[in-house]
């Protein structure tokens, strides 16, 4: 039989509520970004996308030269 000191676990439903009271909680606490500071980064990330694929774009075709050289070599 059980022991009569066990803490019977609550519903999944209490559960749920009870997270999702306390996750609305903290989302109150958050300090959320003005809008030209999320503009500014939204920039700053679409710039560095923008240069990392000029660069991928560049060793791509840069190896695929190389390539082409040996191949036309043994050919």
């Amino acid at each position: 039989m059980a022991n009569k000191n066990e803490v019977k676990k609550p519903n999944i439903f209490v559960r749920m509520g009870k997270k999702l009271k306390e996750t609305f909680s903290e989302l109150k606490k958050v300090t959320w970004p003005t809008f030209p500071k999320v503009v500014k980064s939204t920039c700053t990330v679409l710039v560095v996308v923008l240069v990392f694929l000029l660069v991928l774009t560049g060793i791509n075709q840069l190896l695929q030269f190389l390539l082409e050289l040996l191949t036309s070599i043994g050919a």
